[in-house]
């Protein structure tokens, strides 16, 4: 709908999403295939129990979304943590988090562009990866213009062939260990090691070093959180939005604590053995499983190989058209709220109902993944979401408990304050575990923020510019 005062038009996003379009996203988004790009870099850093990592992970992004789903309930906004930091605890606050939370989503894209152009390399070695960069980049800003219902569509045929995928390689791997193989060589046991409890925990695991592969696993779960920006666009989002967060992260992380599963078992000792680059293992992972040629009679293994990557690229792309739609939702509200530049950032298409200047932005923005590695972008992600998980649980605790006193039954302290404070002690574990050049990055990011505030503000003589949106 788009009204009219004076000369200039207003539009606004479209309410046009429901519960199963909001999981595709968030599936799409977390992209579960991810799980091999990822695998060899944390089962380093967990010393082979990757699985152990994921557990962490999902413990503290479900309490965490829980959180989520609180203050969707009082703010659907698409403003996600920002808006809930900035009405339940300070504006100058929620603008830092926003603030840290736009480094998160911003650099979520340019991912996925590394990681397709990772196989597209792959596939096609003597093409300059510049094509692939700006190419795929291209594709996800178009997609995204013809809005959020566009992308839950383009996605939802993806999500299913990555989740078949998925199964394939690890049905396959399930043979091949019930035959007493793995990629060392032979098994020294026989078909019970397939129930083992060493992938998950064993004499050389440490509690340290299985929270600092979860801290890198955050960015496989970064899109449920990206959800609750979709809040404006979503049919009945105080119902709808929390449902589908928690559902989301949970299906993910059930599929990846299931599949790293066997995959530890296939692969159970050093990942530089397997993987000449840890943070490049798909390519390799494919191929050794693909080698076993008796296993894959009919398409062979540069076939299984071929075809894998091929779908893996497209599934990179709509977890970053997911990841793009995200970003774009988020800047739009800082531009409402005046704290960017309203005429930019602040804008929607009056005929495409989707804020098409930030959408163009993140794709300029996503050129630059032709100079980054995809290591330090992960760990840059991992900043910006935990900086965003601990103020949704602060956020839960200042409105409903501080704030709304509600606190008078069990049932409200063990929602508002037992649920949340769990859910920052998990996160702030993590916090430990931050790769240090990350946090240096990160703080270097949030001092610009502060600066940048201060100017908005004039030496924070003046209050942050805000959107009425709620009544507070």
């Amino acid at each position: 709908m788009t009204t009219h005062t004076g000369t200039q038009s207003v539009a606004k996003l479209k309410k046009n999403l429901v519960l199963w379009h909001i999981i595709i996203i968030g599936l799409a988004y977390i992209q579960p295939m991810t799980l091999f790009d990822t695998f060899g870099l944390v089962s380093e850093k967990s010393s082979g129990h990757v699985p152990t990592s994921y557990i962490f992970a999902l413990v503290a992004i479900l309490l965490t979304s829980i959180s989520y789903g609180h203050m969707i309930r009082r703010y659907p906004s698409s403003g996600s943590a920002y808006t809930y930091a900035q009405k339940s605890i300070h504006p100058n606050v929620g603008f830092m988090v926003g603030w840290s939370s736009w480094l998160d989503y911003l650099l979520s894209p340019l991912v996925n562009i590394i990681l397709a152009d990772i196989y597209l390399r792959a596939l096609y070695p003597s093409v300059n990866h510049w094509y692939w960069v700006i190419g795929l980049s291209a594709f996800m800003t178009i997609i995204n213009l013809f809005g959020a219902r566009f992308v839950a569509r383009f996605n939802t045929t993806i999500v299913v062939i990555q989740l078949g995928v998925i199964f394939y390689f690890v049905y396959q791997i399930y043979i091949l260990l019930t035959q007493g193989i793995h990629a060392d060589g032979t098994l020294n046991q026989d078909i019970v090691a397939l129930w083992s409890l060493a992938p998950f925990w064993s004499d050389m695991a440490n509690v340290g070093a299985l929270i600092a592969g979860a801290t890198i696993l955050c960015f496989s779960f970064t899109g449920f959180d990206a959800l609750s920006s979709l809040a404006e666009e979503t049919k009945d989002a105080e119902k709808t939005l929390p449902r589908a967060i928690f559902l989301t992260a949970l299906i993910a992380g059930a599929i990846f604590v299931f599949s790293t599963y066997f995959i530890q078992l296939f692969f159970p000792s050093d990942p530089n053995i397997y993987f000449s680059i840890l943070d490049e293992s798909q390519p390799e992972m494919m191929a050794a499983l693909g080698n076993i040629q008796y296993i894959l009679p009919v398409i062979g293994a540069i076939a299984f190989k071929t075809f894998v990557l091929y779908f893996a690229v497209v599934a990179v792309m709509a977890s970053g058209i997911s990841a793009h739609a995200g970003v774009s939702r988020l800047m739009y509200v800082m531009g409402r709220d005046g704290i960017i530049n309203k005429k930019i950032f602040g804008h929607i298409s009056p005929r495409l109902h989707t804020p098409t200047y930030n959408i163009l932005i993140v794709g300029l923005i996503a050129l630059t993944a032709g100079f980054i590695n995809l290591e330090h972008i992960v760990n840059l992600i991992s900043f910006g979401a935990l900086t965003a998980f601990s103020f949704v649980n602060f956020s839960v605790i200042s409105r409903y408990a501080l704030r709304d006193k509600q606190t008078k039954s069990l049932k409200d302290i063990f929602n508002y304050i037992v649920i949340p404070t769990l859910g920052f002690i998990s996160v702030f574990l993590m916090w430990l575990e931050i790769d240090p050049t990350a946090l240096k990055v990160g703080l270097a990011w949030a001092a610009i923020g502060i600066a940048y505030l201060a100017y908005k503000t004039g030496g924070f003589t003046r209050p942050v510019p805000q959107y009425n949106e709620f009544e507070d």
